[in-house]
């Protein structure tokens, strides 16, 4: 099967249990899984300091692997994006590597396509995809397992009622985006992809709509939302509103609101986010996006 590189670019590994039951799951699938020497390493609340890290990242381009999985994310990665050893990285991937986080793991994915125009992977955690008590998802094991087998060509899902009443054809675009607090915060740096006509796919966790809808208005306001072909929203979780203060102001407020402010399609309900269900998908890859009635689909071919 295959070479699996566990690495830790982000945030310490606290929860061990869920360390060992993901890697163990992993070979029980019958792969090779190569466990990098600071996997666990711990600064501060990092993964090791920063050149621990880079380090990682590094054994890891070079360890000859089919997959490059983090163990978690958290945050660490935007500290470091200017040190990253980009060369190695391309090569790695141009070798076959592929590379496969999300959350702060964004940070990378968007800095290596700015800096390389190689594809990377949006997609499970060791930790928290293939390490809690219960069998991993059957959606995003049979993505991971197609990402190994090189069969997965693209993805599907069902669309609310509400979004079935415009027709969308979106065709070789370049699909980007992540978590998008992380993605926010690239803004203006080298390492925000400077995309025109893309498709922008995003998710974030224990962020109020407010916030949400704030972030979504820097890219707004720096002309980044105008430019896309159309935008795709994941999973938003794990926030708590305040009805007496709220008072309706919701996640489905703040897409509304969306919706008013561009012209492209706004499509909710991506399975992808820090939710146990979730897809994988290629950051910088050309991708087809098709909807008829509640079906969409997002095609991206071989890779």
């Amino acid at each position: 099967m295959a070479h699996i590189y566990i690495f830790s670019p982000s945030s310490a590994v606290r929860d061990k249990a869920a360390f060992r039951r993901g890697v163990k799951r992993l070979q029980a699938q019958g792969h090779q899984v190569e466990v990098d020497e600071a996997v666990l390493a711990s600064h501060m609340r990092f993964a090791g300091d920063d050149a621990t890290r880079i380090s990682a990242i590094t054994r890891a381009a070079a360890s000859g692997a089919n997959v490059a999985l983090i163990s978690r994310g958290g945050y660490g990665l935007t500290r470091i994006l200017p040190a990253l050893p980009y060369k190695q990285i391309a090569k790695a991937i141009d070798g076959g590597m592929q590379f496969v986080g999300l959350s702060d793991f964004t940070a990378f994915n968007q800095a290596v396509y700015a800096k390389t125009g190689r594809i990377s992977w949006q997609g499970p955690a060791l930790g928290e995809d293939f390490g809690p008590e219960q069998e991993p998802d059957d959606i995003m094991q049979a993505c991971f397992d197609d990402l190994l087998l090189e069969q997965g060509e693209g993805t599907g899902w069902q669309l609310p009622k509400a979004e079935t009443e415009r027709r969308v054809i979106v065709k070789d675009a370049s699909l980007w985006g992540g978590n998008l607090t992380v993605l926010t915060s690239l803004l203006g740096t080298p390492y925000f992809p400077p995309i025109k006509g893309g498709v922008l796919f995003l998710e974030d966790v224990g962020e109020h709509p407010y916030r949400v809808e704030r972030m979504l208005s820097q890219l707004l306001h720096a002309g980044v939302l105008s430019q896309q072909k159309a935008v795709l929203i994941g999973q938003f979780t794990n926030f708590k509103l305040v009805p007496t203060h709220d008072k309706g102001f919701k996640l489905a407020t703040v897409l509304e609101w969306l919706r008013g402010q561009i012209k492209s399609p706004v499509l909710t309900g991506l399975p992808f986010g820090h939710v146990a269900t979730k897809v994988l998908l290629p950051v910088g890859a050309k991708v087809d996006l098709v909807t008829q009635g509640r079906e969409a689909l997002l095609v991206w071919g071989h890779i």
